[in-house]
């Protein structure tokens, strides 16, 4: 029986504070691929836009079940060695990674690829069920069974996450087959998804809605209804029998930053010319934003008549990007006084308002309050986010922040005097912190766990998914 993909993908950027889309996804006639960026300043979305370009060539690809899994992780390992490159070429990218889900399809079989929080669900005969299991802190203290799977939904450190691609060589996804079947639904999320919709939410979507684009675009609708602080990012697919059903469109879709980036030409390698290049074009002529071509300048339309550089326009025009220039600075200094971290001053924990980056010699930050918690007292794992600066949303959540720091110290005193070599996480779960969503910095872990920190749910009327989130985004 020939079977075939009907998808569809869609994305937010969210009513966070964050100004990009750092997630990326593409779906195509035989991949689907989300990747959720992290690193914030350090170019999460460049990071996921490289691996969905790496990864896209697959979709052109002929390859039968055998080969598909193996094709996949060379992909992804390419990917992965691309982003180690091009942090060491630029320093400007340092720290950044991103989460990766990918299915390739060969017939009826599904190869899939996973490192990372975000999710892969699937619907199949009216069951729903998670098919990815995160790679957080959290989890691992579920599995561990140091906490229940409902004290994990409001754990403070729940969006740490210990599994994703940074350019280490020892980043490794989970890899599996799957078999399709006809009328499977797939859907794959970022956590700006999974963060904030309950499980029971989506499934009820992804059962109700008539297509992928019903179900896709249902999902970012309650996402942002439940008031979603980080991007969000969703692929669904059915599986369709070619027999009984029309022919699904086989032009591939390209969502977030990866779109950005080839729409831009920033092509840190972009998107090849493959599926994913020719995507982009249609998606383009589509939407009617139809983009100059690479190396091409745009001309102005009064550009090339004689007489229309006037003297007027030759002394307003600079004086207009004059006004522009002192007010944006003025309202981006503005800004980062809004702004706090937690971080080190002189071995103690501090709390900082302001950037954690400079400006050549203008610094962008200072501490407004100093503790008497020495940073040597933490857990490795929290000397780790110290020291790489915790983003904070607000002064409240700063304090809430240090609370959890100073029971952590606390407990490794308690655990050195009695005799113990104080652990890299605390013996008992935190004081839960008030409603964050800024991002953790992501630490310097040992070599395959890179925590990152997504951000915290704000209130919301719309329930939230009763899920094992992570750090991430990221």
């Amino acid at each position: 029986m020939p079977i075939a993909l009907r998808y569809a993908a869609r994305t937010d950027l969210g009513l966070g504070p964050k100004s990009r889309n750092e997630d990326s996804g593409y779906a195509g006639p035989h991949l689907l691929v989300l990747a959720d960026g992290m690193g914030g300043h350090a170019a999460g979305d460049v990071a996921s836009s490289m691996i969905v370009g790496q990864l896209a060539p697959l979709d052109g690809e002929s390859m039968g079940a055998d080969s598909a899994l193996p094709a996949l992780e060379t992909s992804i390992r390419e990917a992965n060695s691309r982003l180690r490159t091009a942090m060491r070429d630029n320093p400007d990218l340092s720290g950044m990674g991103s989460t990766t889900i990918a299915m390739l399809r060969a017939g009826n079989k599904l190869a899939m690829a996973h490192i990372g929080d975000s999710r892969a669900y699937l619907l199949r005969d009216g069951t729903f069920s998670q098919i990815t299991k995160d790679h957080s802190f959290v989890q691992q203290l579920v599995d561990e069974q140091r906490i229940t799977q409902e004290e994990a939904e409001d754990h403070p450190q729940r969006s740490l996450v210990t599994r994703v691609m940074t350019g280490h060589e020892d980043d490794e996804p989970d890899l599996s087959m799957r078999e399709l079947k006809v009328g499977d639904r797939y859907l794959l999320c970022s956590d700006g998804l999974s963060d904030f919709v309950r499980s029971d939410i989506i499934q009820e979507i992804l059962t109700e809605a008539a297509t992928p684009e019903d179900a896709a675009d249902r999902c970012i609708e309650v996402a942002l209804r439940a008031s979603a602080r980080d991007n969000v990012t969703v692929l669904v697919a059915e599986v369709i029998d070619l027999d009984t059903a029309r022919a699904p469109s086989t032009i591939p879709q390209i969502v977030g930053a990866a779109a950005v980036h080839e729409r831009a030409g920033k092509r840190t390698r972009g998107l090849p010319i493959s599926p994913a290049e020719k995507a982009a074009t249609l998606t383009r002529e589509a939407s009617g934003r139809a983009a100059p071509t690479e190396g091409e300048t745009p001309t102005l339309a009064d550009e090339d008549r004689p007489g229309v550089r006037t003297w007027g326009r030759r002394v307003l025009v600079p004086a207009v990007a004059l006004i522009v220039l002192v007010g944006a600075g003025f309202a981006a200094w503005t800004w980062s006084q809004r702004q706090f971290f937690v971080g080190p001053d002189g071995g103690f924990v501090a709390i900082f308002r302001g950037v954690s980056q400079d400006v050549g010699p203008l610094r962008l930050s200072h501490p407004e309050s100093v503790t008497t918690i020495s940073v040597t007292d933490l857990p490795t794992l929290y000397q780790d986010l110290v020291n790489n600066r915790i983003p904070l949303d607000g002064r409240a959540d700063a304090d809430g922040r240090v609370t959890i720091l100073r029971q952590a110290a606390e407990e490794c005193r308690q655990q050195a005097a009695g005799g113990l070599a104080c652990g890299s996480v605390p013996v008992t779960s935190p004081t839960p912190s008030p409603p964050s969503t800024a991002p953790v910095a992501p630490p310097v872990p040992a070599p395959s766990t890179v925590p990152v920190a997504p951000p915290v749910p704000a209130p919301s009327t719309v329930p939230v998914a009763p899920t094992v989130p992570a750090v991430g985004t990221p």
